[in-house]
Parts: structure tokens; C-alpha cells; sequence
């Protein structure tokens, strides 16, 4: 594996709410992991195979896309296109976390099969990497007939995600709690829909509900894709301690709104940034990079700690090692500058103007898995490569 110096950084973003930037210019890769973090001149007597000129440009974490509907491979029968995983790689996406692999044709409806997928979902992409990016697979939609055992072994087959409850038979309270608390007991992270209906056969999953059935993680809290009212997100706020995720294919008004709220209680901490594609919306590799630029222009959050929303923060709550530019972690990094003819003045700045930044680089495990991005508009500057 190949030891890389990337140097010339212009800004290290770290992930981290606390501290949104690391300090120095460089960045030694080896081994995949993030060796040292320091300065071009304290890293320059390093023997690298390759070094990375990033020309001034912004650093950040690869993104991680919080909500994903996959099914195998690197197709979605839902909008009938390959390489859809390929192209969010060019979006500065470097991990996807499944919400329900629900766009299976024949839909899973009963528990036997929803347990199969899951286990065959988790296990198919455990193995396979498409164009690199690392597909957290293997959502369990719940049905009614699971029991504490199929918890067990799908625990065991390496199933660590429950799916969006209100996807599947399972809706109510009485029904869900049950099943949430053989998932945490196992180990698993629990994800509920937030919002109306968004496919024929989902269930429309108010407040009430998502505070009883008691979840890890709101999912699209700003509606996937219609909303709850504002005052129900506040309550969400307010009285729980769940994750709250903000969509692209989501209510934008309400994206604004809950992030204002969050802000003003205190509770940045707990946003997480996805995309909830592909959907009847669509698939959209910029997605996240587009939700940041909302946020940050229509609210005073800045780019660096919006960055964080999409990286840190849900590292943390899916307890991944990815998400973070620190000494020791899984090197995925991604590099971009603003574009030519933005306003902004690096990625930063044109990300708080609302404008999508130029990717010049991703890398992934250490690995540059692409140069300047296909689907990003013209970086004002570009890596260079020795």
C-alpha cells in the first residue's frame, strides 16, 4: 500500500464540532490509516511513494451519506441506474449507511424474508467495496413475526442496523418497542421515519410515536419527503436525545428551521447530514454537498462545523472510525476548492454562499480512488501529483 505525503493544505478540516480544524499543512498517509498530521517542513524528510500538492485547497473528511437505500451491487432498480455508488464517490462520499434496502423488486413483507435480506445485504457488502466507497448495508425493515432469536443471529451474521421502522407491517408503538429493544440489546443502531407517507404502504410516524417507539436516530427529520409541522421538530429537540437527521430529498424549509432550533438549544451535536436517495426523488451525488450549502447560506452555520454534521457526527452515532481527520484513523479524505466564477474564496467560502465546491480529490483507505471529480464543477485550483 502506497505511502502518500499530501502537503501545501491550505485548511484541515477535522470533522470535529469542538475543534473544526487541525492545525498544520500536511498530511502523511501510510498504510491506509492517517499517520501524522504536521507541516510540509516537519514531514518533509518522510520517504513516501507518492506526494500530493494540494495547492492551497481545503482538506476535509469523506462524507458520510446517513441515509442511503441501496440494494445489492452497484445498481438501484428503484431509478433503473448502475454505478449510482460511483457517482457519490464523486460527490466526496466515502461511506454509506443504509436506511432499508426496501426498493428490492417483490418487496420483503414478511419476516422470513426481511431477516434473509438483511443478513445477505450486511454479508454482500461487507465483501464488496463499489469504486471503494464502504456501503454500510443490511437495514432490517421490521415485519410482524420476528422474534428475540432473529435478532441474535442476524447479530451474529454481522447485521448492525434497523432499517426505517414504518417502512414495513410494523407501525405502532406496541408493535415496534419490543423489536427496538431486542435490536439495541444486540447491538444494533435503530432508525425511524419521520413525516408522512413516502411510498405506498408506509405509515405516516408523528412525534408521538417516534418518542414511544423510542429510536436512535430520527431519520429525515425535515420530512422524506413531507414534513412533520416545525413545532413537532422542536418537541423532538427538546425532549429527546435522538440523532436528528436533515435529507436532501427532504422539506428544505424545514431543513432550515430544525437547524436553526438545533442551534439555539444547544443540540448541533446530534444533526447528521444524508441524502435519502435513491428515491422517487432521485439519485443525487451531490446531495450532500447541496445540504451543506443550504444550511450554511440560509443560517450563520459555518462551513467547517456543517462539514462535521455530515462527517463526525455520524461517525459517532453509527460508532465508525471513519469521519475524522485525526492520527490513527482510516484515511478518507477528501480535497476541493471553490469553483471557478463562486464568490467564495476556497470551499469554504463557497460552500457558506451556498455554491457547490470543486472536488480535485478522494481518497479512500489511503487509496486516491479519483482525481477531479466528474460531477463537481471546475475547481478554481487542483491537486497536483508527483
Amino acid at each position: 500500500m502506497a505511502k502518500i505525503l499530501i502537503q501545501n493544505i491550505g485548511k484541515i478540516v477535522s470533522g470535529k464540532m469542538a475543534s473544526p480544524f487541525c492545525p498544520g499543512d500536511a498530511i502523511l498517509v501510510d498504510q491506509g490509516l492517517i499517520a501524522k498530521i504536521g507541516t510540509g517542513q516537519s514531514l518533509a524528510t518522510e520517504k513516501v511513494d507518492q506526494k500530493v500538492d494540494a495547492q492551497g485547497t481545503v482538506l476535509i473528511p469523506g462524507l458520510i451519506d446517513s441515509h442511503a437505500h441501496p440494494v445489492l451491487g452497484d445498481y438501484t432498480p428503484r431509478q433503473k441506474m448502475v454505478d449510482f455508488i460511483d457517482s457519490y464517490l464523486h460527490g466526496g462520499i466515502t461511506t454509506m449507511i443504509s436506511a432499508g434496502e426496501s426498493h428490492v423488486p417483490g418487496k420483503a413483507s414478511d419476516a422470513a424474508m426481511v431477516k434473509s435480506l438483511a443478513i445477505l445485504c450486511a454479508k454482500s457488502f461487507s465483501n464488496y467495496r463499489p469504486s471503494g466507497v464502504k456501503v454500510h448495508g443490511g437495514a432490517l425493515i421490521l415485519e410482524p413475526g420476528l422474534t428475540e432469536k432473529d435478532f441474535e443471529e442476524m447479530a451474529r451474521a454481522g447485521v448492525k442496523l434497523v432499517g426505517e421502522i414504518g417502512l414495513g407491517k410494523i407501525k405502532e408503538p406496541e408493535e415496534a418497542r419490543p423489536m427496538v429493544e431486542w435490536a439495541k440489546k444486540y447491538g444494533m443502531t435503530v432508525m425511524i421515519h419521520c413525516g408522512g407517507s413516502s411510498v405506498p404502504g408506509s405509515a405516516t410516524m408523528g412525534v408521538d410515536k417516534i418518542i414511544q417507539i423510542n429510536p436512535h436516530i430520527v431519520s429525515h427529520v425535515n420530512g422524506g419527503p413531507t414534513a412533520i409541522p416545525v413545532g413537532d421538530v422542536e418537541q423532538l429537540i427538546q425532549k429527546t436525545s435522538f440523532a436528528l437527521e436533515i435529507v436532501q430529498c427532504g422539506n428544505p424549509r424545514v431543513a432550515v428551521e430544525a437547524l436553526k432550533m438545533a442551534t439555539a438549544a444547544g443540540a448541533l451535536d446530534r444533526i447528521i447530514i444524508g441524502n435519502d436517495a435513491p428515491s422517487g426523488t432521485g439519485v443525487i451525488p451531490l446531495g450532500v454537498l447541496r445540504t451543506l450549502g443550504l444550511l450554511c447560506s440560509f443560517t450563520d452555520l459555518k462551513p467547517e462545523v456543517a462539514i462535521a454534521l455530515a462527517t463526525g457526527n455520524t461517525a459517532k452515532v453509527h460508532k465508525l472510525k471513519e469521519g475524522v481527520v485525526e492520527e490513527g484513523r482510516p484515511a478518507d479524505l477528501v480535497i476541493m476548492d471553490a469553483p471557478l466564477g463562486s464568490v467564495g474564496q476556497d470551499a469554504l467560502g463557497a460552500i457558506k454562499v451556498g455554491d457547490i465546491p470543486g472536488i480535485t480529490m478522494v481518497m479512500i483507505d489511503g487509496e486516491v480512488r479519483t482525481r477531479k471529480s466528474r460531477n463537481t464543477p471546475q475547481p478554481h485550483r487542483e491537486c497536483l501529483y508527483e
